[in-house]
């Protein structure tokens, strides 16, 4: 089954589907199966916990590719 799911405030988060999503809590430095904690805390989703676990550098390098992006535009 494929959907839209909405998180606690209402947003659309991640699809309905027979496979669980990873999410990345950036209080307590760990992964989390499934929506948890608050969408403030946590960053996601991801297809795997490997790939949770390593959200903060994911986050880091889009964030310097979007800068570079913003900076060829100008």
């Amino acid at each position: 089954m494929v959907g839209v799911r909405l998180d606690e405030e209402g947003m659309e988060g991640t699809e309905l589907s027979d496979k669980p999503k990873y999410w990345f809590n950036l209080k307590t430095k760990q992964v989390e199966e499934g929506l948890k904690s608050s969408s403030l805390d946590r960053i996601g989703p991801f297809d795997t916990p490997e790939e949770a676990t390593n959200a903060e550098a994911t986050v880091a390098a889009r964030s310097e590719e979007w800068k570079k992006q913003d900076a060829e535009e100008a």
